[in-house]
Order: structure tokens, then C-alpha cells, then sequence
């Protein structure tokens, strides 16, 4: 079943001002309330915006089905059903539990602090170039084996392969489209030559592992390796930059809760939460319908696109009391940002051990972080992927 997936590429009409993508909620609250269930003929799919339906979307493979073209040619085990699926996710799950992730915490902290060095002296920094973006670049580039020097590229890569179009016109897909095509090239030799280099010198790296890991009695192909690659590269970088830059965007808009937060370190688990329900660095994820279904009397067709909004389900008052207040011990919090069922992030306990690190350090050294004053606010140009293009702020020593 292969789709093009425009929806991965275009912004919904709704959303047709820089203003309303850095603040899309007022927008997804309204359709979740007006229109529960429409299809966009321009994005050529259906969104759903209800908790339960999304939370349905996500967890039901069997109906939903993850298996789609994507904008990057890469068929990882986000695109994937059982049951390869589950075989292919049983091979790196190792590297991603919890207990596993813990280890790395030494590493994490070591990073951190090495960053905040480097800028603490100085009153100020740009929160993406300085801190968010570095930590997950270093953390996924040394799981992989990617050496110091090349981290850069992995940044620049990654920033290509979200990025969408925001006019609708044949000339801008064709532009985006061949960014997109030239990156999914230079990754794919890049991963091929580090393949070649570990078959002959093998090293305690993911790479190493995937090269000998089997399923069913066969090796991975190349491509299955690099897709996989291309899968951590750009999940494990976006997803956590963006949740560390809102996290602090937060601490900026309310300094209430900054302070809050200060007081009590205990907090931070439950501030991460929050962030990730209130700002979710992913606002919405696409399935494939496998079947003819009707929901609310209107029929999705097999093999039609089904776009599930999680920022607008996170923000369900039928879920979620007082939904657009940011709730820093909000309990329970069930948001959907990592996913349901088998699809559930795999990278989870890494963005979250990556983030809780980064603000225990953050309010051990820093007070008083304030958004530079006169500066414009500007969102990443992604319709799925919900990130800003910097966030300088000013700050006190602790």
C-alpha cells in the first residue's frame, strides 16, 4: 500500500499565518469541537482531532495501518506493521528500555554540563544552538558511532527531512521534495560507508550490532540498516531539541511556574510531562486506512490517509481538566505525544532522561531565564512537527 503523503507536506488551510502555526491550539481546540472528523481535499486526507479517536488511530494497527510513502524514501519500523515490524523493533528495543537508557545518564549529564560551560559566564544563549540541539545530536551520533566531527551534517540532515511546504504550489513541493531527495542520498552513502568501515572494524556501537543482528535467520539488508538510522537520526534529534526549547519557552512565558519549579526539583519529572502535553514537539501523526470504516457517518476508503491531531487530543477537556492551563503536577497525565500500541516511541525514556538532566542542570545553575527582549518568535516550517528556529534568552548564576 503506497500513498503520497501530502499531508506530511502541507499546513492545513486553517493554520495559514507564522502567528497561528507558533500557536496552533486555539485553531485545533475549535475544530475538535466544531469538526471532530473532516477530509481536506487540498492535503488529500482525513483529520480526526477527539482524544478517543486519536488514541484509537494510534493503537489500532490492525485498521490504521503505519505502512506509507514517506517524504524521505526510508522504510523504517515507523512505517512498518506487524509482523515485521515487531521483529525489526524486538532488534534495537534492547538499546532503548529504560534500564538501558539509565546507563547513559553519566554521559548525559557530562554533556549538559560541558554545554552550559560554555555559555554561563556569558548571561545569555541561544537555547537550539546551545543546548537543545547539541545534547541529542551528540547522544544519537555516539550510539551510532558517528564521529565528533561530523555531528553537524547529522543536524543539518535532520533539519531537511522535516521540513514542509508552506505555499501550495507545485514549484515549492518540487523544491522541498528535492531537499528532501538530496539529503535521503547523501545519509544513505554516508551510513553506507560507516557499514563498510564496521564490517572490517567492528565497534561497540549500534551500527556493529545492527550489522549482526538477524531476523528469521537472515541479516538486515543495507537499507534496512540505513533506514533505521535515518529513523534515529531524525527522531532522536527533532523530537527531543523541541522538547527542551519548549520546556524553556515555558519557564519564559510563565514565570510562576519557573520559580514553582526552582523550589522544588522533585518537579521536574511532572514539568517534562506537562511540556510534552502542552507543547508537543509532534502535533499530529498519519496513519493508512486498511479497510472501508465509518466514523460519525462519514466513510474513510482503504487506503486514504488519516491524519490523527495529537496536539488538539492533548488538550481534550474530555480527558484533560482545564486543558489550556499548564499544570506543572497535572496528574493523571495520559497525554499521546509518544504514541499508543505498537508504535509507541521507541526513543521515550531517552527524551525524557535527555530532558529531565538537562533542567536539573538548568535550575542548579541558571535563575531568572528570560526571552531576550525584542525578539520575534519563529516556528520551524514542519506541519507535523512542532519546533522554533531559536529562543534566545538572558539569565542569572545560580
Amino acid at each position: 500500500m503506497k500513498v503520497l503523503n501530502r499531508s506530511a507536506l502541507f499546513f492545513m488551510k486553517e493554520l495559514d499565518t507564522a502567528e497561528k502555526r507558533l500557536q496552533p491550539f486555539s485553531v485545533f481546540n475549535q475544530l475538535r469541537e466544531t469538526t471532530p472528523i473532516r477530509y481536506d481535499h487540498e492535503r488529500q486526507c482525513w483529520d480526526l482531532f477527539l482524544y478517543e479517536d486519536v488514541h484509537e488511530i494510534l493503537k489500532t494497527h490492525a485498521v490504521f495501518s503505519s505502512e506509507r510513502k514517506r517524504t524521505l524514501e526510508a522504510n523504517t519500523i515507523l512505517t512498518m506493521d506487524p509482523p515485521r515490524h515487531t521483529k525489526m523493533r524486538n532488534i534495537v528495543n534492547k538499546a532503548f528500555t529504560v534500564k538501558s537508557v539509565q546507563n547513559l545518564a553519566p554521559r548525559i549529564q557530562e554533556i549538559v554540563h560541558q554545554l552550559i560551560d560554555l555559555i554561563i559566564q556569558q548571561g545569555q544563549m541561544e537555547v537550539v544552538r546551545d543546548l537543545s540541539a547539541p545534547l541529542p545530536v551528540i547522544m544519537i551520533a555516539e550510539l551510532l558511532g558517528v564521529p565528533k566531527e561530523d555531528r553537524l551534517l547529522f543536524k543539518e540532515w535532520s533539519d531537511v527531512a522535516i521540513k514542509g511546504v508552506d505555499q501550495y504550489t507545485e514549484e515549492h513541493l518540487a523544491a522541498v521534495a528535492a531537499e528532501h531527495k538530496k539529503a535521503q542520498i547523501e545519509l544513505s552513502q554516508y551510513f553506507t560507508d560507516m557499514m563498510n568501515q564496521r564490517r572490517t572494524e567492528p565497534k561497540d556501537d549500534l551500527i556493529t550490532a545492527l550489522l549482526r543482528a538477524e531476523v528469521d535467520g537472515e541479516k538486515l539488508t543495507d537499507k534496512e540498516i540505513i533506514d533505521f538510522c535515518i529513523l534515529l537520526l531524525i527522531a532522536g534529534n527533532e523530537t527531543t531539541t523541541n522538547l527542551i526549547t519548549h520546556g524553556i519557552r515555558l519557564l519564559t512565558e510563565q514565570p510562576d511556574i519557573q520559580e514553582q519549579v526552582a523550589q522544588d526539583s522533585a518537579l521536574i519529572p511532572s514539568f517534562i510531562e506537562e511540556t510534552l502535553r502542552y507543547y508537543p514537539p509532534v502535533l499530529g501523526v498519519s496513519r493508512v486506512a486498511k479497510q472501508e470504516i465509518e466514523i460519525y457517518g462519514q466513510k474513510i476508503h482503504q487506503g486514504e490517509v488519516v491524519m490523527a491531531w495529537v496536539a488538539a487530543a492533548n488538550r481534550d477537556p474530555r480527558v484533560f481538566s482545564d486543558p489550556d492551563t499548564f499544570v506543572v503536577n497535572r496528574t493523571p497525565n495520559h497525554h499521546l505525544t509518544f504514541g499508543k500500541g505498537i508504535h509507541f516511541c521507541l526513543g521515550a525514556p531517552l527524551a525524557r532522561l535527555e530532558a529531565k538532566i538537562a533542567f536539573e542542570e538548568i535550575f542548579k545553575r541558571l535563575t531568572e531565564i528570560r526571552l531576550q527582549k525584542g525578539t520575534k518568535v519563529e516556528i520551524n516550517p514542519s506541519p507535523l512537527l512542532y519546533g522554533l528556529k531559536e529562543y534566545p534568552v538572558t539569565f542569572q548564576t545560580v
